[in-house]
């Protein structure tokens, strides 16, 4: 029987440089050098992290979610260009609209910033982004090979466990959102960073902005031995 596993390797872990990103408001595109990508890239290598030290068995945890989920893998050398697809259409329904998408390998990060996603301290997205929202699960309805994981993070005012715990509400309502929308929930993985791995200096209002955010790393799985 064959065995299914995720696209993720620890090289993804250190290879934050040059990764292509859209200017989220003017739709300009640029290359992020190794500095932005240990600041930006750092929360896809965050999640890769997490992700592959959540459970001693990966391959079981993946049988079984493709199980719950009704999906096949991705065969081949074809995850490449499964994944260039599937972000050409992310950035074109996404542009414009404050949302970063960022390529790391395989990986697709979607950067969403607290400004755009939930009023200041809530914990219920803002009216107007649902329709943001609508946009990305269109996308991830169409790609469905691939894990969804939905992570909060904050700025560093606060104690470490109200963060954590605002970190994890939000992203659970980005997850709960998206589910709403036919995308299948045993394809997401839902956490709470809190103050980690910020973006931006904490020691300015305007750095504080940018670290409260709501990141969705979409990650390949594929077919394997």
């Amino acid at each position: 029987m064959k065995k299914l596993i995720t696209a993720i390797s620890l090289a993804s872990i250190t290879a934050l440089s040059a990764c292509t990103t859209y200017d989220p408001y003017t739709g300009e595109e640029k290359t992020t050098n190794t500095a932005k990508g240990a600041g930006i890239g750092a929360g896809a290598a965050l999640v890769i992290s997490y992700i592959a030290n959540k459970d001693k068995n990966a391959g079981e945890r993946n049988r079984r979610m493709l199980r719950d989920a009704g999906i096949g893998a991705i065969a081949g050398g074809g995850v490449g260009y499964y994944m260039d697809t599937q972000e050409a259409k992310l950035r074109k329904q996404l542009r414009s609209t404050g949302v970063s998408v960022e390529r790391d390998g395989d990986n697709i990060n979607l950067i969403m910033p607290g400004n755009i996603t939930f009023p200041s301290d809530g914990r219920s997205l803002k009216a107007d982004f649902y329709s943001v929202l609508d946009s990305v699960a269109l996308v991830l309805e169409e790609f469905e090979k691939t894990i969804i994981v939905v992570a909060g993070y904050t700025d560093s005012q606060g104690s470490d466990a109200y963060n954590q715990q605002l970190s994890q509400e939000r992203a659970s309502s980005v997850a709960a959102y998206l589910k709403s929308k036919k995308i299948t929930p045993a394809r997401f993985d839902v956490v709470g960073f809190g103050e980690k791995n910020p973006i931006a200096s904490n020691a300015t209002a305007e750095g504080r902005a940018q670290n409260r955010r709501v990141e969705l790393t979409l990650l390949p799985i594929t077919e394997g031995s």
